[in-house]
C-alpha cells in the first residue's frame, strides 16, 4: 500500500464544481455505504459526486455497535455466504486502517440453559473461524468455568459452565466512514455535507441527475450525472418514491440502542457477547474510560431524523446486564451518555426484527436509478464493489475503451498514511504520547488521537502549538481547526459527534469544552451571534437527549 495524500476540503469549491461538472455518477447518501461506493467508482477513474441531506455519517453509519465483526449471530440463522463474507471483510478493513480498525477479543460466556452449549459454542467458533479466514493466533479458544472467571470475574458462578474466546475488531464508525469519504476526495470524488436531493431530473425518461438544495445558503441547483445511485439507507424509499419506482420489495426499519457506562462502574475486562433471556444477544465492550452495552432490536415507524433513546430502552439493557454481571446493580442513574439509531433491513413476511437477515440487495428502476438497500457496517467495500461492477458493465457496454481500473479498494489506505500492523500503531502511539506531554495532555489522549486520526494526528499536534489554551481546550482547538479544513466539519453536532465520538465517550468533555469549541468555529465559519447561539443550544439539546430518558 501507498501513501494518499488527503487534501484540504474547500466548501464553496466542491459546491461550484457540483454546479458545472457532468459527473459520471452521483452518490446520494453519505453514510459508510456511499461513501465506499464513492471511493471505488472513483478510484476506478469515474468521475464522482456524493451529496448527504446532513453531516457525513448522521444516521445509521454513526450509531451502529462499532464493531467490523464477522457476524457470529448469522450463524445461528444459517447466512453462510453472510458470515464468510463479513469475516474477510474484516481482515481487510483492519490492514487498510489498523488505527482505526483494532482486535478485540470477544468473551462468549456459557451459561445454564443458554444459547449456545458448549459443544455447539466450539463447533460454532470453529466454523466461524475457518469462514472468516481467522489466523491461526487469533482462532478460538475454549475455557473452563475457573478459567472463564479468572477473564471475567464480574460473570455469575452460579450459572456459569464455561466460555469460548474469539476475535473481532472494534472501531468509531463514524470515522470509519469519514476517513473513507475523505479518500474518494484524494482520488477526485466531490463529496458534500448538507446538500439535500429535492427531486430527480430525467432525460426521455432516464434519470441523469438531481436537483438539490445547499442546506447552508438555501441555494437551489442541479447536478447532472450519467448514474445516479441511492446510498441514503433508512431513506432509500423515500428516493424511490420519487423516482415513482417503489415497489416490490421494501424497507424494515428497527431501532438499535446503545448505553454507555464509566468503566469503573461496569469494569469488564474484556468485551463480553453474552445471553439475555429473551433469547437474544448483547455486547458489553470497554473503550476507553467507558463500557458501552447494546444493543437493542425493536420496530421502528417513527421520525426517522430524530431517533431517541427512552427509559424502555436503557431498563431492557440494564436488566440484561444486571443479569449477567449481577455484583455491579446498575441503574439508570449510571448511564452517562447513549445512542439510538436505525437499521435498514430487508422487510420478509412474518419475521421478527432480530430475525430479519443483514443481507444488502440493488434495486434497478426502469429509469435507471440503482439503490443499494440493507448491508452492513463490515461489507461496505463489498457492497460498493458490486453496485461498481453494474456500472463498469453500463459504461463499458457504450464505450469500447472505457479505460476504468480494476477494483483496487482492498490496497488504497484509509486514513491517508498507512501503519504496516498493531505493533506500528502502538508505536506512534507511543511518540504522540510524549510529543503531547508539554501541553498538559496525557496517555488517554495519545490513545484517543492515534484511533481517531491515525498519522493525521501529526497535524493536530502542530495545531497544539498554536493553541491559546493548554489541556482539554488545547486539544479541543486543535483537532476542531483540523476537522474544519479536512473533515468538511460544519456545526458543533458535527465535531462533537461524528469527528470525535466525544458526546457518546467522553461527554465531560463536551460539557466542558463546547463553548470554547464554539468560539473557534464561530471565528472560523465567520458565524454571527444569531449561528452561535443556535449552534449551542442544539448541542445543549443533544447533551440532554443522550443522558436523559423519558
Amino acid at each position: 500500500m501507498t501513501d494518499i495524500e488527503l487534501e484540504r476540503l474547500d466548501r464553496d469549491e466542491i459546491i461550484r464544481n457540483l454546479k458545472s461538472t457532468d459527473y459520471d455518477v452521483l452518490v446520494i447518501g453519505g453514510g459508510i455505504t456511499g461513501a465506499g461506493i464513492a471511493l471505488d467508482a472513483a478510484s476506478r477513474g469515474f468521475s464522482v459526486a456524493l451529496v448527504e441531506m446532513n453531516d457525513f455519517a448522521s444516521g445509521t453509519s454513526s450509531r451502529s455497535t462499532k464493531l467490523i465483526h464477522g457476524g457470529l449471530r448469522y450463524l445461528k440463522q444459517f447466512e453462510i455466504a453472510l458470515v464468510r463474507e463479513v469475516g474477510r471483510e474484516r481482515a481487510i478493513v483492519h490492514k487498510l486502517a489498523p488505527h482505526l480498525v483494532r482486535s478485540e477479543k470477544m468473551l462468549l460466556p456459557l451459561i445454564q440453559g443458554g444459547t449456545f452449549g458448549k459443544f455447539a459454542t466450539s463447533l460454532g467458533l470453529m466454523v466461524y473461524d475457518v469462514l472468516a479466514g481467522v489466523e491461526s493466533a487469533d482462532q478460538r479458544k475454549m475455557l473452563s468455568k475457573e478459567e472463564t472467571l479468572l477473564k471475567e470475574p464480574l460473570l455469575d458462578p452460579e450459572v456459569l459452565e464455561g466460555s469460548g474466546i474469539y476475535a473481532e475488531y472494534r472501531t468509531d464508525d463514524a470515522r470509519l466512514t469519514v476517513e473513507v469519504i475523505k479518500t474518494a476526495c484524494a482520488f477526485g470524488a466531490d463529496c458534500i455535507n448538507y446538500v439535500q436531493v429535492l427531486d430527480f431530473t430525467y432525460d426521455e425518461g432516464t434519470i441523469n441527475g438531481a436537483h438539490v438544495r445547499d442546506v447552508a445558503s438555501g441555494d437551489l441547483f442541479d447536478i447532472s450525472a450519467r448514474y445516479v445511485i441511492s446510498a441514503a439507507g433508512p431513506w432509500v424509499d423515500e428516493l424511490r418514491d420519487k423516482d415513482d419506482s417503489l415497489e416490490g420489495k421494501r424497507l424494515h426499519l428497527t431501532k438499535g440502542v446503545h448505553i454507555v457506562i464509566p468503566h469503573d462502574k461496569l469494569p469488564v475486562r474484556q468485551a463480553v457477547y453474552f445471553d439475555v433471556p429473551d433469547g437474544r444477544m448483547i455486547f458489553a465492550i470497554p473503550r476507553g474510560q467507558v463500557t458501552y452495552v447494546g444493543t437493542t432490536d425493536t420496530d421502528y415507524s417513527g421520525d426517522k431524523n430524530h431517533v431517541l433513546t427512552n427509559l424502555e430502552d436503557v431498563e431492557y439493557l440494564l436488566d440484561a446486564v444486571n443479569n449477567t454481571f449481577p455484583s455491579v446493580h446498575l441503574t439508570s442513574a449510571d448511564v452517562v451518555s447513549s445512542w439510538a439509531g436505525l437499521r435498514p433491513l430487508i422487510h420478509e413476511d412474518g419475521k421478527s426484527a432480530s430475525e430479519l437477515s443483514r443481507k444488502d440487495e440493488i434495486f434497478e428502476s426502469e429509469t435507471g436509478l440503482l439503490s443499494m438497500a440493507g448491508g452492513k457496517l463490515t461489507g461496505y467495500r463489498k457492497m460498493g464493489e458490486r453496485i461498481v461492477n453494474i456500472l463498469v458493465k453500463k459504461f463499458e457496454e457504450d464505450h469500447e475503451d472505457a479505460g476504468l481500473a480494476d477494483v483496487q479498494t482492498d490496497h488504497i489506505p484509509l486514513g491517508g498514511a498507512a501503519f504496516k500492523n498493531a505493533e506500528e500503531v502502538n508505536i506512534y502511539q507511543r511518540r504522540v504520547g510524549d510529543a503531547i506531554l508539554p501541553f498538559g495532555l496525557g496517555e488517554y489522549d495519545a490513545w484517543y488521537l492515534t484511533s481517531n486520526y491515525g498519522k493525521q494526528t501529526d497535524t493536530i499536534i502542530e495545531n497544539l502549538k498554536s493553541a491559546n489554551s493548554k489541556g482539554l481546550h488545547a486539544l479541543l482547538e486543535a483537532e476542531v481547526r483540523y476537522c474544519m479544513e479536512f473533515e468538511l466539519t460544519h456545526t458543533l453536532c458535527d465535531f462533537f459527534i461524528r469527528r470525535t465520538g466525544r458526546l457518546y465517550f467522553d461527554i465531560g468533555s463536551v460539557r466542558q469544552g463546547y463553548e470554547w469549541v464554539a468560539e473557534v468555529m464561530a471565528k472560523n465559519l465567520n458565524w454571527d451571534d444569531d449561528r452561535l447561539n443556535e449552534e449551542i443550544q442544539e448541542i445543549r439539546r443533544n447533551i440532554e437527549e443522550v443522558s436523559n430518558f423519558t
